[in-house]
């Protein structure tokens, strides 16, 4: 027999009997419980079981109330338990109070038993898990150890939507029924499985699921059999998943919550009482409230544990006594009914979503009805910007927490980050804390880093799609980490970091040292340029695809959100406040767009650096890491186009001011280099990236508006960038060698036949001097000559106010509805109570473009005696019968043009601006 056969034989031979000596000698641990465990409770002795075994201890547990108390010993019980304060005084070990819930003891000294306790079962859970983490890390169970645990914030959440990047066939958006076509991934339980034990490791302890109608895909309704949208397989599916999902969370702690906006109701119901699925401006009908109460009363007698997220705004009109009403005699009374119907005075908990409602109005007719209520509000809008709020936001926000019930933070789309990788625990840790400290709440609510249109997966470019729970595993564990705890000291989470870095990749620390600075200098880019270059905090745009000079140089063109910068950033300047001030020699105040556009190319170069000084060294998940440093290139030229792109605005900007063609002349080096740096973006995205923003519809903006999936990749946008920057060296050619400068011919709108349905109170033509209402005085005192041929329709304002505007036609030609919106909140009205209807806002509004409407054609096209400006926005309809209806509130309807007639957008300048620029890009 050769040697090698010999070592094969002895292997086989005495391995077995080697490994069964061993056992015999590994030491005996046994759990002792008292034999009431819950199923949390259970789940956590079995994880902290499979842990202890791993390593090679042999297990017993013991049920019984007869414990024989050995060193070798694990005690698990709530702090409550008589036994459990017995066996600390017996064993001298410190008697820990544990008040909040979830909290949790462990202790154990050399050569006595470890006592694991909780303040409920949640507390054990977390407890045991804990222990089992450190068993796996050290190999072995510690010999001495004192922990105590316990949680700041009351809730810790994370979002899943069952909803999808494009709008389904003839359907708005939010309508997602839940159906194995849409959301295959919605009925894979391993899936749901990894999910919820990430979540367990992490502690979040709550799971939203976000769709805008869900109960038609889940309850059947005897008075309203025909609402149901599956199939009857599909049903039996939908009810086997909520089961086997609400069973599952419950195990490791999670609390289940199911998200629906208002007031959506679904397609069939729609059908077969002729109405829309949606309709903002409708009034709350009895029909709609019975349908609507008699869903959530069937869905709380099936699911009485699951937890319910309504939002108000969206799909009904704004904040106004239509939210209390259908807050108080339709949701609430919808869950009481079902309560009743099984029997329970449990209340389940209903989460107030402050969004596009009067949310601390609302909470106050409705506490003393109901009392398990929770508020929630965005902390940075639909994207991170700051850990510094500040403003009417922050306000609000501590508004709400101070109503004394748990006010949750919101940490919503992120539409400045995607797609790129961003797991700064910095920024986390202090935007956490702003949370406490500012808006004074205590719960958080946190949906993905990127791509939740898309859910579950990433937008990577990958042979196989790469989930977001694997790729953004960094992004769950930091802000888990700091909900649960957020003063943590920073050089002790340097090293945490490093550590968790460091295993990833397989780093020393170090060398892991580089990649966490990465992580950190890239935190900061994104959040700094949105807030002080960008339109809106909203997923209305996608910094990442970059910005038109046109949105940099009039941004009140584009809608410009300003809460943005004045709650959601510091103090600082726009960057045409900026310039002005440049101009007026004034002094500038706080963050400026020079001082971001330097800090920013700063933050990008030392992340390049940092993560280029590893590449070499890492030995794990080597093709993760080359995609994460291809973020950290794309940080740092995406950093480098806004900066110089925001340079050669600036002077641009002076151009205007001083008509001088030599600011014109320092703009074009900085704009052709700002091209320069998006070829550099576009060559780093077209193979790693699939797009940059996971919603594809009408309602992304910002930079070009993304219909059908359009201009949702860097690819697309270079040539608009390259060809601005043509255009702008035509502009200055043209402006060098025009001696004479010809006064620009007035494109006048022409009017379209079309005849009118709904009765008025009269018609006005568009000059100075005519009476704007029925019922008040005001007049016309300047106006566009573009709307010269045009005829106003005489409205009357108080109807307006109280009822809305509804105006009926028909048109044999597509035409556009010109209507005008004013722009100052009048001096004599306060904000709650503004007259004015507000401009079309996808902010809060998702149907808010359904017409076109959304930017302003011509800005500052009329004045009104001293009530100020007014934009005008069109509204595109087909040929036929139509209604033009809007919200209650004061606006104008300023005529009608044929459909095809091409609206130049421009500024008339009449509130005193000077000229327009933006021709020079367009």
């Amino acid at each position: 027999m050769n040697k090698s056969l010999k070592i094969i034989f002895f292997c086989l031979i005495f391995t077995p009997l080697i490994a069964q000596k061993s056992t015999k000698n590994l030491p005996k641990i046994t759990i002792y419980t008292n034999g009431k465990s819950s199923v949390r409770q259970a789940f956590g002795i079995d994880k902290l079981t499979e842990s202890l075994r791993s390593v090679g201890y042999q297990v017993n547990t013991d049920k019984s109330e007869n414990f024989q108390v050995k060193n070798e010993a694990i005690f698990i019980g709530k702090s409550s338990d008589s036994w459990v304060e017995n066996l600390s005084k017996k064993h001298l070990l410190d008697k820990v109070s544990l008040d909040k819930k979830e909290s949790y003891s462990i202790q154990k000294q050399r050569k006595k038993p470890c006592l694991i306790t909780g303040k409920d079962d949640s507390g054990i859970l977390y407890a045991c898990m804990d222990l089992a983490n450190r068993i796996k890390e050290n190999g072995k169970m510690p010999s001495q150890i004192t922990v105590t645990e316990i949680p700041e914030m009351v809730l810790r959440g994370t979002c899943v939507g069952l909803q999808k990047p494009a709008l389904l066939p003839n359907r708005e958006v939010y309508e997602y029924p839940y159906t194995p076509e849409s959301f295959p991934w919605f009925y894979n339980k391993k899936l749901w499985t990894k999910y919820l034990d990430m979540m367990v490791e992490n502690r979040y302890n709550s799971l939203y699921l976000w769709n805008g109608h869900p109960f038609a895909s889940l309850v059947k309704l005897k008075d309203y059999p025909y609402a149901v949208e599956v199939d009857d397989e599909t049903f039996k599916k939908n009810e086997e998943m909520y089961r086997f999902l609400t069973e599952e969370a419950d195990k490791r702690g999670i609390w289940v919550i199911q998200m629906f906006y208002n007031i959506i109701v679904s397609k069939p119901f729609a059908e077969h009482h002729n109405i829309k699925t949606q309709d903002r401006n409708r009034p709350i009908t009895p029909l709609i409230s019975d349908y609507t109460r008699k869903s959530i009363t069937a869905f709380v007698e099936k699911y009485p544990n699951v937890g319910l997220l309504i939002t108000l705004g969206e799909a009904m009109e704004g904040a106004g006594q239509d939210d209390v009403d259908w807050f108080t005699k339709t949701i609430i009374p919808g869950v009481q009914d079902g309560l009743k119907a099984i029997g329970s005075t449990t209340e389940p908990p209903i989460v107030l979503r402050a969004h596009d409602s009067d949310a601390p109005r609302v909470m106050k007719d409705a506490l003393p009805l109901y009392k398990n209520l929770y508020t929630m509000a965005k902390y940075n809008g639909e994207a991170i910007t700051t850990y510094t709020p500040r403003g009417s936001w922050a306000e609000l926000h501590r508004k709400l927490s101070r109503i004394g019930t748990v006010h949750v933070e919101n940490v919503h789309l992120l539409s400045n980050l995607e797609p790129f990788r961003y797991s700064s625990p910095d920024f986390i840790q202090k935007s956490v804390q702003a949370m406490h400290n500012i808006y004074e709440a205590n719960a958080l609510h946190l949906y993905p880093q990127a791509s939740y249109w898309d859910w579950p997966y990433t937008a990577d470019k990958t042979p196989q799609r790469i989930l977001q729970l694997d790729r953004d595993e960094m992004w769950y564990k930091t802000w888990a980490r700091y909900a649960w705890k957020a003063n943590r000291e920073r050089k002790g989470e340097e090293i945490y970091w490093q550590e968790h870095i460091g295993k990833k990749f397989g780093l020393t620390s170090n060398q892991a040292k580089a990649v966490l600075q990465a992580y950190q200098e890239t935190g900061e880019i994104a959040p700094k340029l949105l807030r002080r270059y960008g339109i809106t905090d909203g997923n209305r745009q996608t910094l990442t695809l970059g910005m038109l000079m046109t949105q940099l140089i009039n941004p009140n063109r584009y809608g410009l959100l300003n809460l943005l910068y004045d709650s959601e950033a510091p103090e600082g300047e726009k960057i045409i406040d900026y310039a002005e001030k440049e101009w007026k020699g004034e002094k500038h105040l706080g963050e400026t767009p020079v001082q971001i556009a330097n800090e920013v190319v700063t933050h990008a170069q030392k992340a390049f650096e940092a993560i280029n000084s590893v590449s070499n060294q890492v030995n794990n998940n080597n093709e993760e890491f080359k995609r994460l440093q291809n973020d950290v290139h794309c940080y740092r030229a995406m950093a480098n186009f806004y900066a110089e792109k925001a340079m050669a605005s600036l002077d641009v900007l002076r151009y205007k001011y001083s008509n001088d063609i030599r600011d014109l002349d320092k703009a074009l080096p900085h704009l052709e280099q700002s091209v320069q740096h998006y070829t550099t973006l576009t060559n780093l995205t077209k193979d790693t990236y699939l797009y940059a923003n996971s919603m594809q519809t009408k309602q992304r903006k910002i930079p070009m508006r993304g219909v059908d999936a359009t201009f949702i990749h860097w690819q697309e946008m270079l040539p608009v960038f390259q060809k601005e920057l043509d255009r702008f060296r035509f502009s200055i050619d043209s402006l060098k060698h025009t001696n004479v400068t010809k006064k620009a011919e007035i494109q006048y709108l022409k009017p379209a036949e079309i005849t009118l349905l709904s009765t008025i109170e009269g018609e006005y033509p568009l000059e100075k001097g005519q009476v704007l209402f029925s019922d008040t005085t005001l007049t016309i005192s300047e106006i566009a000559p573009e709307l010269k041929l045009l005829k106003g329709i005489r409205l009357a304002k108080n109807k307006q106010q109280s009822e809305g505007t509804s105006i009926t036609f028909s048109t044999k030609l597509p035409v556009k509805v010109l209507v005008g919106y004013f722009n100052e909140t009048l001096p004599m009205y306060s904000t709650k109570k503004n007259p004015f209807l507000q401009k079309p806002q996808l902010e809060i509004d998702a149907s808010a473009n359904n017409f076109g409407q959304t930017e302003a054609k011509i800005s500052n096209a009329l004045l009104a005696d001293n009530w100020g400006a007014v934009n005008v926005h069109t509204y595109t309809f087909e040929a036929g019968k139509n209604t033009l209806t809007l919200a209650k509130g004061v606006a104008l309807i300023l005529g009608f043009v044929e459909g095809k007639q091409d609206l130049k957008v421009f500024d008339a300048g009449l509130a005193g601006n000077k000229k327009n620029i933006d021709w020079l890009f367009e």
